[in-house]
């Protein structure tokens, strides 16, 4: 299997391109590459290109691009919207899972009782990339700005037709999220904090257009409440 590299921007077409300086660093530092070798290219946005070598150089490493192809869109797009936990591994863990189920959209959100009040956006982006090229796609997810939860009920309207909330109050009335998940839906989901929603933020989402879902009896981790919500959309739409 050829190597495959992440080039941002990426020529549309065949011929001379050259390769950034991380991208060029790893292919004759790491991998020692040489002329004439053969490698892959995407600019994560659905070109993905078959390359050879002809200049091979630490800095500035010169490809011919032999031919291009362009990949459409999935047919639904899924989003997560989630408070991190505090542990960067695990949070790091559920992005990389995520990318290789083909999760089209990340929205960190700052909660009540969130564990996190910043977080860094080129570490988690890097790990988006990673776990795109080892999973051989051609798109990146998009990581949005980090927000509060109130400024992303206010504005996930228009891309989403359906959106849920993931939340533990037995109390209040929940769907089953396998039983209400339509497919061929763009869909986002709302993951809460170790310490869940408050019965507020809980309202608020109520009234913004969410729908109340259970994932089941036990009561599940952060990151493993995201990745069931993108495993089961994934089998639902592409299983």
């Amino acid at each position: 299997m050829l190597p495959y590299f992440y080039q941002q921007h990426l020529a549309d077409q065949a011929g001379p391109f050259q390769l950034d300086e991380e991208a060029s660093h790893h292919c004759t530092q790491v991998l020692r590459m040489k002329e004439g070798a053969g490698l892959l290219l995407t600019d994560g946005k659905g070109l993905k290109a078959e390359a050879q070598i002809s200049t091979a150089s630490r800095k500035r490493t010169s490809v011919n691009i032999l031919n291009v192809e362009h990949t459409t869109t999935a047919k639904a797009q899924f989003g997560l919207a989630i408070a991190f936990t505090k542990n960067k591994s695990r949070n790091e863990w559920l992005l990389e899972k995520a990318t290789e189920l083909g999760i089209s959209h990340v929205f960190p959100i700052f909660t009540q009782r969130g564990e996190r009040d910043k977080i860094n956006p080129e570490r988690l982006n890097n790990i988006l990339v990673s776990a795109m090229l080892q999973s051989q796609q051609v798109y990146l997810p998009q990581l949005h700005e980090a927000q509060k939860l109130e400024a992303l009920l206010d504005t996930s309207g228009a891309l989403f037709e359906q959106k849920f909330i993931a939340h533990c109050e037995a109390e209040q009335a929940r769907n089953s999220y396998w039983s209400a998940l339509e497919t061929g839906k763009n869909t986002l989901v709302l993951i809460g904090p170790e310490g869940d929603f408050t019965a507020e933020e809980i309202e608020q989402s109520l009234k913004s257009g969410f729908v109340p879902v259970s994932f089941g009896e036990n009561r599940l981790r952060t990151e493993t409440a995201g990745l069931y919500a993108c495993t089961v959309f994934n089998a639902k739409n592409y299983g």
